[in-house]
């Protein structure tokens, strides 16, 4: 018996203030902790920096059209591991302009061998100049899936939840054994709504079935998206990693929260063991 360690972490990551910094923390919290598997969102490179040769890259890949460039959040976070000796298998899936500076993408990263790589249109909508358009992000490893997913909000009146939702489910309805990690937009104190959805599916929080766990909160002060909400500066649970099996949860814990690590986006993370 061994145990697993996922990370997931939405991650702001060229948007940061004291991004250079903020790179470095996260570096050496990956190198002292060393996940198995770990999920990204907002993986952003500027679209006016250089592509990268093919040939530079190391370990890792890209799919979808956005080509790899030289600021690229995951490239340089695996450059850095790799001076470091830790070499992690990792993929990037460009998605869409942000702040119209950015190409926004989605990331996964892992330990052991990728074994195949699955990428899912998750929006209705597949422009890349549409802030709305959402993909879902797959890797399998050990013969397990583990998905780097972004949904959208609830309510949304082009694109909601329950449609990307719905999108998701047929996708992985094949599959044995998946492990959904990221940010779901989607709080798990409003009844009737996403979370509850996805718990009725069948899935399991893992911050639920954890032996050890602290209060889960991903998002504690005002953050994109979620401006209005955090006037009375609600605490919000909206990361999490589910999966479809019942699993052993040693513990679940935030992480990059100021207390366990250094913060270093709008977000906290979630590492959880099993």
């Amino acid at each position: 018996v061994f145990e697993i360690r996922l990370l997931t972490l939405n991650t702001h990551s060229l948007v940061e203030s004291d991004y250079e910094n903020k790179l470095k923390y996260f570096a050496d919290a990956i190198e002292r902790i060393r996940p198995d598997i770990i999920a990204l969102q907002e993986v952003n490179q500027s679209i006016s920096a250089d592509i990268i040769d093919k040939k530079q890259i190391v370990g890792g890949t890209f799919i979808g059209n956005i080509p790899l460039k030289a600021d690229n959040h995951i490239f340089r976070t695996a450059e850095m591991l790799r001076e470091r000796g830790i070499e992690y298998n990792w993929v990037w899936l460009g998605i869409k302009r942000g702040y119209d500076k950015y190409d926004e993408g989605i990331a996964m990263l892992s330990l052991e061998p990728i074994e195949m790589i699955n990428a899912i249109n998750l929006s209705e909508t597949d422009n890349y100049e549409n802030w709305k358009t959402r993909k879902s992000l797959g890797i399998k490893v050990n013969n397990e899936w583990f998905y780097s997913v972004h949904f959208n909000w609830w309510n949304d009146k082009d694109e909601p939840f329950l449609m990307q939702w719905a999108k998701m489910m047929k996708e992985v309805a094949d599959k044995e054994t998946v492990w959904l990690m990221g940010d779901f937009n989607n709080p798990s104190d409003k009844c009737n709504e996403g979370y509850d959805i996805i718990r009725n599916f069948g899935w399991y929080d893992t911050f639920l079935l954890a032996e050890k766990k602290d209060s889960g909160y991903t998002a504690e002060s005002t953050i994109d998206g979620w401006k209005v909400t955090q006037k009375n500066n609600r605490k919000l649970r909206i990361d999490y990693i589910f999966c479809n099996k019942k699993r052993d949860i040693i513990s679940s814990q935030t992480i990059f929260n100021g207390v366990n690590e250094p913060v270093i986006s709008d977000h906290y993370g979630i590492i959880c063991e099993y």
